[in-house]
């Protein structure tokens, strides 16, 4: 049987916070649409204007190529994230990074930190890349390319064009991850815990938006 999923991702997911978390303050990490508080890392590099780009519903369109991944300059620890995606044609892969640590790493590509993935069919699985571990056991073999947590439950998922939310908690080395108000995955004893939040650009164009920070104490 399945551990339970914790009472602050529970809360978290239903939109309360936790005796004590309180969100202190809460940042559109899209407000600034010279995305000055953002990089683009890929190998070779590419101009972050060039593959990102405002659209008039003030939604951002990631080009998802060159394999890579856009990244906050700053790190952060103890907060919950909101971000809301879709995919305008044919769906593909993608994920959100939490927990960049240092990379590229894997395949000259990847950095370590956790991915939440959004890739069409998985969205709520967990991977662990470049080193990144927790306590949980993985769903694929230890020694996978791609080692894998699976969701726990049915794809959540919507039809493509419709958007889609992923809301992720990060609190002292506990991630939990909610997909359209559906609670997908939970992992504990993070390691990297804390740290920059990506969107992985991995060969399939894709919108964002709304991405929302909320700082908890």
């Amino acid at each position: 049987m399945k551990p339970l999923i914790s009472v602050f991702a529970l809360l978290t997911f239903l939109g309360v916070a936790a005796p004590g978390t309180s969100a202190a303050s809460t940042t559109d990490l899209l407000a600034d649409r010279s995305l000055a508080a953002w990089e683009f890392v890929a190998t070779p590099a590419a101009d972050l204007h060039a593959v990102c780009t405002f659209q008039a519903d003030g939604s951002l369109a990631l080009a998802g190529k060159p394999l890579g991944y856009l990244v906050t300059r700053t790190p952060h620890d103890h907060y919950r994230l909101h971000v809301e995606w879709r995919w305008t044609a044919k769906p593909g892969n993608g994920g959100i990074l939490i927990h960049v640590a240092t990379g590229p790493i894997d395949r000259n590509t990847w950095p370590r930190c956790l991915q939440v993935q959004t890739k069409h069919g998985s969205a709520g699985d967990l991977l662990p890349m470049a080193g990144a571990t927790f306590a949980e056991s993985l769903s694929t073999p230890a020694n996978a390319r791609t080692p894998i947590l699976n969701r726990r439950a049915p794809d959540s998922e919507k039809p493509v064009g419709e958007w889609n939310t992923a809301d992720i908690a990060c609190h002292d080395g506990v991630v939990d991850v909610s997909i359209n108000g559906v609670p997908q995955n939970h992992a504990t004893d993070c390691s990297p815990a804390a740290g920059r939040i990506g969107l992985q650009f991995e060969g399939t164009p894709y919108e964002v938006r709304h991405v929302r920070l909320d700082v908890l104490p």
